[in-house]
């Protein structure tokens, strides 16, 4: 598997402290980016933003708005779920990289980061996906790796996809060996279904059981 440093960008090289506001709004205006980085001798100061830019006066350089720089940046060695976070945190379709010295290394789009993402196990793999939920003060990350595994799955992933102070929905990746064991595992520990499958004894026999009472009351 690739590693998320090969995804490095270096195709438009960083703003400097010194450029016109004018060379900045032209270059938002040629491209999709929501920030690019400015920096002076290769040290990192911050992001202008291309909404910002726009509010910028022709005649004066970044220089004169260094208020407007913010501040959000990865280290080069950071994991990819890290990076992801800080690209949702500032709603940034990139973000710059630093070294440990904080010298400016580069910058990751955020297409390249979902492609990355698109070869990991948890998306790559065949596998079924379900969506638990139980009260926030007794779900259990392990209790969950747990069912799963009692039942001869595989887990490929899970996650938090969903938080209240009352409840937490669980997004479970499997291989699809015992599925449905897997699913009345974890109703038999009270968590709550919220995805729907086909293979779902359970529901199955549900609706089996309504049709025929259905076809009974309509005798």
């Amino acid at each position: 598997m690739r590693i998320l440093s090969e995804y490095i960008n270096n195709d438009f090289k960083p703003f400097l402290i010194s450029e016109n506001v004018s060379e900045i709004q032209d270059f938002f205006a040629e491209n999709t980016f929501s920030h690019f980085p400015v920096v002076d001798n290769q040290v990192f100061l911050g992001c202008i933003s291309a909404n910002d830019s726009e509010t910028f006066e022709f005649g004066k350089t970044l220089a004169d708005y260094r208020y407007a720089f913010e501040g959000f940046f990865v280290r080069e060695p950071m994991i990819w779920l890290d990076v992801l976070e800080i690209f949702a945190r500032n709603n940034a379709n990139i973000v710059p990289i630093l070294s440990e010295s904080n010298q400016y290394v580069g910058y990751y789009e955020i297409t390249d980061v979902i492609k990355f993402l698109n070869e990991t196990p948890f998306l790559k793999e065949t596998g079924g996906i379900i969506v638990v939920e139980k009260l926030t003060v007794d779900y259990s990350m392990s209790q969950i790796a747990q069912i799963v595994e009692s039942n001869n799955g595989k887990l490929l992933g899970l996650f938090v996809s969903e938080a209240s102070n009352d409840k937490v929905q669980v997004t479970v990746k499997t291989t699809l060996v015992g599925l449905n064991e897997i699913i009345q595992t974890f109703r038999r520990y009270n968590y709550e279904i919220i995805s729907e499958h086909n293979e779902d004894d359970y529901l199955n026999n549900l609706k089996e059981r309504s049709e025929y009472l259905d076809k009974y009351l309509n005798i």
